[in-house]
């Protein structure tokens, strides 16, 4: 194929809806031999202060969240900028963006609008080559496809619950399935069971959160350890051997004022408090993975409690912030053995695959992760095969943004047949491999 063919002619934009009924940016990008890419960008409810940075117009329209501003850049500024380069060079058009923007996190441009160009370039450059967008994304010499553990919302809180309760996300992994098929229906079944043991305790099963998950007001924080629990029991599953559970706590969203504050529980904790509470969990449950146990600049913190809970999967989420001098900075300072990638948090492609190169050079497991305000837009399911990243976070088995990942992942599966392989259990950091007791 000639470089003619993939270089840039147009690149369009226009304000979409997300998933919580949010303006998103969208883009159209249309390369000179006539393929295009569309994609979305995503967007979170418990941002971290070193995320890549969204641009908002303000004023009355959609209560300040609009964005007609970010797609008044694409039309004015990158699409301009971008004209006549080779989508295929994913490097130098994200670079073209960035030198364009100016600041470290986007803020000129806006992450959303730059972060929409980089992805539907990709999927443009793809679609030239027409071979699948895993398959163009994992570049020369791609073997078969290795589907990800699925790491699935059961119950919600947090920021994604109306605060119900103060851990984020109770989630459950499959630790013993031996396809991502199977992985999908025991999960189905946990999620079953955990709908009527909430139906049972008075609860509302219908209610869900943003990502999907089960809405119920708790009585404390480790209620939600004890109805996962018995979920997996209701299921005929059995904890650790076949089904392990996680937790995201999104700890930076409970520190204010050189403490943790939990509202559910009424009481306030320090840091050793905080560590000592997770650590308690881990020992009484059958956690595996832990997400964001303490804030995003607790590093301190975070040294000691992977010294503490290294046998455990510790997921830097804010921590990170998909950044690679954040993510360099933790690997030196031993903090958490495993990085969430969110797309945009970084706010480029190439950007976001450099964090996926250093972590795992530095033995780190990665989860790419969706965000509460998602789309329709399955990109990164392809992304985590291309990127043989072991796991994902999409959210949970309801809602259409959600299963548009999981059944884009199905699909990958089943086109591959025995060529594809499942991941496993082996995928997680810490002891989950060998058997955590």
């Amino acid at each position: 194929m000639s470089d003619a063919a993939t270089r840039i002619a147009r690149v369009d934009a226009w304000e979409a809806l997300d998933s919580r009924g949010r303006p998103t940016v969208a883009c159209r990008l249309l390369l000179q031999g006539g393929a295009e890419g569309e994609a979305l960008a995503p967007s979170g409810a418990s941002t971290g202060r070193h995320e890549a940075v969204e641009l908002r117009d303000g004023g009355e329209r959609y209560g300040g969240r609009g964005v007609r501003t970010a797609v008044g850049n694409v039309h004015a500024l990158i699409g301009p900028a971008l004209a006549g380069m080779d989508a295929a060079d994913q490097a130098s058009v994200d670079a073209r963006m960035r030198e364009l923007d100016g600041t470290p996190q986007l803020a000129r441009l806006g992450a959303n609008a730059v972060l929409a160009v980089s992805l539907a370039c990709a999927r443009a450059a793809a679609a030239a080559t027409g071979i699948p967008p895993w398959r163009a994304l994992a570049g020369d010499g791609a073997g078969e496809p290795l589907l990800p553990m699925p790491m699935v919302n059961i119950l919600s809180g947090g920021a994604h619950a109306g605060r119900m309760v103060d851990v984020q996300d109770y989630l459950v992994i499959p630790l013993g399935a031996e396809s991502f098929a199977q992985a999908m229906e025991w999960v189905w079944r946990v999620r079953e069971a955990a709908a009527a043991v909430v139906a049972d305790r008075g609860g509302n099963p219908h209610l869900v959160a943003d990502e999907g998950g089960l809405a119920m007001q708790l009585h404390d924080n480790s209620e939600g350890l004890r109805l996962l629990c018995e979920a997996i029991e209701r299921s005929g599953l059995r904890p650790l051997d076949d089904v392990g559970i996680a937790l995201d706590v999104a700890a930076t969203q409970l520190w204010a004022d050189g403490a943790y504050t939990l509202a559910a529980e009424h009481r306030s904790l320090d840091t050793a408090e905080m560590v000592g509470m997770v650590a308690g969990w881990s020992r009484e449950f059958p956690l595996v993975s832990i997400e964001d146990p303490l804030a995003e600049d607790d590093w301190e913190g975070w040294r000691a409690a992977t010294a503490l809970l290294g046998e455990r999967q510790l997921i830097g989420d804010d921590l990170f912030a998909t950044n690679v001098a954040r993510l360099r900075r933790g690997i030196g300072d031993r903090a958490g053995n495993a990085v969430l990638v969110k797309v945009n948090q970084n706010g480029t492609l190439s950007g976001t695959a450099e964090v996926m190169r250093l972590a795992r050079d530095a033995g780190y497991a990665t989860v790419v992760s969706a965000r509460s305000g998602e789309t329709e837009d399955a990109f990164i399911a392809d992304l985590a095969v291309a990127w043989s990243a072991g796991q994902i976070k999409v959210g949970s088995l309801t809602r259409s943004e959600r299963t548009a990942k999981w059944n884009r992942l199905l699909a990958i599966e089943a086109q591959a047949g025995s060529k594809a392989t499942f991941a496993g259990r082996g995928c997680l950091a810490g002891g989950v491999a060998g058997g955590i007791t």
